[in-house]
């Protein structure tokens, strides 16, 4: 028995079919109804019926609708982008559509249309490379290709994701070479950039998006001064957390307490007198992993429950074996 989502494509396709109109208009038709399909998505089953559209507007488009065709092929990336899966088959197809798009609208294309393209582009490249499948710096170039139309004044909220997704890119690249540190400043100031065009009211998702991920950078850079980095890193996270909310974005939430408890297993109870250790700051990490671990079961994150469930119980054991002094304790890795 058909799904839901297949009965619907298929008698949308009937009507195309029947429809009186030609044959642009009918490509046209299909692409919407993909296009509304990939944007409310009930289920994964929704992209799947949404790539299926995609092609099959390809199919029919003939080269001379350059402009349709390049459009169709951009929007189809988009979907296979979108689909909940570990297959890196989907985004190498997707990095092929997004290029023939590329090649297609490069001519005649708006600056915006290319811009956005490349920004695309530029996240399937660094997901293809966090699975070594990619060099990460062909990613790199690609944000920075859109950075050259989407800048700070006119497109603020598309400039800092594009900040954002560069300091991850550059956080990507093995700390392994003398180059590494400045890296680590290069991604420092990609989210402080970022943070000079949106706000807390206009772009709230935004802003603490990128809050969060730059209290990660500070947080794990290599510098010689660890404490004032993770005091900055906690001021970070606490602006993040002004947005992201149990109740709002439980998951994001979730994300950003486990990353605050990180930074506060590596802070001193008193920063002035670091000897005296961290006692009161681990239990306060251990309550915000907790937490944590709640939200992520909820959400079915099981991997992000592993980790966070051996912070717990390293930290237990940390605590259990710790005199009144209290001992330093090792970081964690931040989440996104």
């Amino acid at each position: 028995m058909p799904s839901r989502a297949e009965s619907e494509v298929k008698a949308a396709l009937a009507a195309v079919d029947a429809e009186d109109a030609s044959l642009g208009e009918k490509i046209e038709m299909l692409m919407e109804m993909a296009m509304g399909l990939q944007t409310r998505p009930k289920t994964s089953e929704d992209l799947q019926q949404a790539v299926l559209l995609y092609e099959k507007a390809l199919e029919l488009c003939p080269a001379e609708l350059f402009l349709l065709r390049g459009r169709l092929h951009a929007r189809l990336a988009t979907a296979l982008q979108a689909m909940p899966s570990n297959d890196l088959g989907l985004l190498k197809e997707a990095q092929r559509n997004l290029e023939a798009a590329r090649d297609i609208l490069k001519h005649d294309g708006s600056p915006e249309e290319m811009a956005e393209l490349e920004m695309n582009l530029g996240l399937v490249l660094q997901n293809l490379a966090s699975a070594n499948a990619a060099p990460i710096t062909a990613a790199i170039s690609a944000y920075q290709r859109a950075l050259r139309t989407f800048d700070a004044k006119a497109f603020p909220k598309e400039y800092a994701i594009l900040q954002n997704n560069l300091a991850t890119a550059f956080l990507s690249i093995p700390f392994s070479d003398e180059r590494a540190k400045m890296r680590e400043a290069l991604a420092v100031q990609a989210f402080q950039e970022g943070l000079k065009v949106v706000n807390i009211i206009e772009h709230p998702s935004e802003y603490a998006m990128l809050q969060n991920n730059l209290g990660n950078a500070l947080q794990y850079v290599s510098s010689s001064h660890s404490v004032e980095n993770c005091l900055r890193a906690l001021d970070a996270y606490d602006e993040a957390l002004k947005v992201r909310t149990r109740a709002t974005t439980p998951a994001e939430y979730a994300n950003t307490i486990a990353n605050y408890a990180n930074c506060l297993r590596n802070l001193p109870d008193d920063v002035e007198r670091p000897e005296l250790g961290n006692r009161a700051n681990l239990g306060k990490a251990l309550n915000q992993y907790h937490e944590a671990v709640e939200v992520f079961t909820a959400f079915g994150e099981t991997q992000k429950v592993e980790v966070v469930n051996e912070m717990i119980v390293e930290i237990e054991a940390e605590l259990g074996q710790m005199d009144h002094a209290g001992v330093p304790v090792a970081s964690a890795v931040g989440i996104q």
